[in-house]
């Protein structure tokens, strides 16, 4: 009969144990992720260009969207991760503009965007994260230009850096929505002709500012 007794208890903890176990291990954001982005776009001479003067706001508004993918590691509350975009928006100066400096490129298109960065946060409750991130950002910009006939196909190739922070929270086992804000800077540009050939590169200095909207699924 103690036997008995004995074996019973042990196979009751044993699957106590086991449910307790395997709560112990959270997988919330851990692992690899894909998103879609949609959101403001803002992109304007930075601080050493601009004049600062009332009514010279000269700010390239669009809709930015794109698509993003990272993996994150949940090293116990902190969790740390790597991710790549790529996005793009509707952005552009208008043709009729008086000033053929416009916006410090001439009258431009924004285009395709290159991200590729890491970001570090905090759960700060269940299925919440809160985050800074921060990398490497290449940006295009399409010269806008024709004498009516001939339109050019050439472009602005910007390099520079980005910060932001942002808030993910969890929606089920595997969905999550996202909100951030995002500053990049291009420090340094070239010019890409028809032909493919380019120009030495040169220093610019042009601010971003994004606030965006995410939906993804992680594996």
């Amino acid at each position: 009969m103690r036997n008995a007794i004995l074996a019973a208890a042990l196979v009751s903890t044993t699957a106590l144990a086991a449910p307790a176990a395997a709560q112990s291990y959270d997988p919330t954001f851990t692992g690899p992720r894909i998103s879609v982005l949609g959101g403001y776009d803002g992109i304007r001479p930075g601080s050493t260009e601009d004049s600062d003067l009332d009514g010279d706001d000269q700010t390239v508004d669009g809709f930015l969207y794109g698509i993003e993918a990272g993996y994150d590691f949940n090293l116990g509350g902190v969790v740390a991760g790597a991710e790549v975009e790529l996005t793009d928006s509707t952005g552009k100066v208008e043709m009729d503009s008086t000033d053929p400096s416009y916006f410090g490129y001439g009258e431009v298109a924004t285009d395709r965007d290159i991200y590729a960065g890491v970001r570090i946060g905090g759960i700060v409750a269940p299925g919440t994260l809160l985050y800074a991130k921060g990398g490497y950002t290449n940006a295009r910009l399409n010269v806008l230009a024709t004498d009516g006939t001939t339109e050019l196909d050439e472009n602005f190739e910007l390099d520079g850096w980005r910060v932001g922070a942002g808030v993910e929270r969890t929606f089920g086992t595997n969905t999550f929505a996202k909100l951030e804000y995002r500053y990049s800077n291009y420090t340094e540009a070239d010019f890409e002709f028809f032909d493919g050939s380019t120009t030495s590169a040169f220093e610019v200095d042009t601010d971003r500012h994004q606030v965006v909207a995410g939906v993804g699924f992680r594996f």
